[in-house]
């Protein structure tokens, strides 16, 4: 099977997110399919940008590159770039596929425009179009934005979503419980299908060793005899890491050590935050590679992950990180309200509501109690459950499976 999937952020290891388009087209060519990627010649995800060219091949994978603006933000620079980029493709698509039919059309942008484009070209050779859900456009904006329903911006957005829902073959979602929404815009149930995030295992078997001013903290901390609590991700606003430091001011700061790995805008702010209010058992590194992440988390004693109330959480969650901290075996505190909580499905850890310090720091406690052989059985629960349901190898098939249903 030819696969085309068309995704204007799609990354790959070497130049950053999204990593999800290369997974998948790297599991699917292992059973026999090929894929092309269609993407941006600039996203803000990426860590770097493809170079100049139009083409090029990585592990097999055919990547085409459209021609985009660069930009900075949300504004309207970033709405000009969806726009060259679903433009552009409308008008190249077949010299773009002069040498590649495909069997099925990927409309998988975020933003639900380049289902128009995805549209045209399964017509054109017959074949059939999936639309991958990564969030709910133009919902996302409206709630987490502020958007009103007529702003001109939503309109032509929920037009997109709902020619989608009315065309497709299939959904593809990564929110378990956003089908009711799918269903109410248009889409027949039988349609919606979910094939959540997932980690790659190769990550796991030959992982990179930790920087050495990671390595000396960790010794040293340990050295203390402190109980670990870590976290590796993003530091920005939706990563609710100032109630982790609300939690830690209740913590016994000779006994605990709360260890922060990463970057984001909000970095600067939660490090002066620490030093004026003088928490002494909170640290921050600086970002390393995807590949050294399981090094870290396996040093740690328990993982935290934690989410701001947000109503779109209702359709469910399927954050990355969550399964990174389910493979290193390590209990996870999570502190979560959503359509779905991974770490209580897989009895790995303690959920406890957001927002709420004293139940962040109360579950820390909890952990910490426990011998050591109840909090290895308990992380063997979650790594149990990634390696049943969140390897790639699985979900690309789920994937295939979705697209031979349709």
């Amino acid at each position: 099977m030819n696969i085309l999937l068309i995704n204007h952020y799609a990354g790959s290891p070497s130049l950053g997110m999204e990593f999800r388009p290369y997974y998948m087209a790297r599991e699917w060519l292992k059973m026999g399919h090929q894929t092309r990627i269609v993407g941006a010649s600039f996203s803000h995800l990426r860590k770097q940008q493809p170079v100049k060219r139009k083409e090029e091949i990585v592990d097999g994978i055919s990547y085409s590159w459209i021609k985009t603006n660069c930009y900075q933000g949300n504004g309207i620079g970033r709405i000009i770039s969806m726009a060259l980029f679903i433009g552009k493709l409308f008008v190249i698509y077949k010299q773009l596929l002069r040498d590649f039919v495909p069997d099925v059309v990927i409309a998988s942008s975020t933003y639900p425009l380049d289902n128009y484009v995805a549209y045209k070209i399964a017509r054109h050779y017959g074949a059939k179009m999936v639309y991958e859900i990564h969030d709910l456009w133009p919902l996302s904006p409206m709630e987490l934005g502020g958007y009103s329903p007529r702003h001109p911006f939503i309109r032509v957005m929920q037009r997109a979503e709902d020619f989608a829902y009315r065309h497709c073959d299939g959904v593809v979602c990564m929110l378990p419980k956003a089908a009711e929404h799918c269903i109410e815009h248009g889409l027949p149930a039988e349609k919606f299908h979910y094939v959540p995030n997932g980690i790659v295992l190769e990550d796991w078997e030959q992982p990179e060793l930790l920087p050495a001013e990671h390595r000396q903290l960790i010794d040293q901390l340990k050295a203390e005899g402190r109980f670990l609590v870590g976290y590796a991700g993003g530091h920005a606003l939706s990563n609710s890491l100032d109630v982790l430091l609300d939690a830690a001011k209740r913590m016994d700061k000779q006994r605990f050590a709360i260890v922060l790995v990463g970057n984001g805008t909000e970095k600067d702010r939660l490090s002066q935050r620490v030093e004026k209010e003088h928490i002494e058992s909170v640290w921050f590194l600086n970002p390393i590679p995807k590949k050294a992440i399981p090094s870290f988390l396996a040093e740690m004693d328990i993982l935290y992950l934690g989410w701001n109330r947000n109503p779109l959480y209702r359709f469910g969650i399927s954050p990355n990180k969550i399964f990174d901290y389910m493979m290193s075996e390590k209990p996870v505190v999570h502190a979560v309200e959503a359509g779905n909580d991974p770490v209580a499905e897989a009895d790995c850890g303690l959920s406890v509501e957001p927002g709420n310090a004293a139940a962040i720091a109360g579950a820390m406690e909890k952990l910490s109690q426990m011998s050591e052989e109840e909090r290895r059985q308990m992380g063997a629960h979650g790594k149990r459950f990634v390696l049943e349901n969140h390897t790639y190898s699985v979900l690309a098939k789920r994937f295939i499976d979705c697209i031979q249903e349709s």
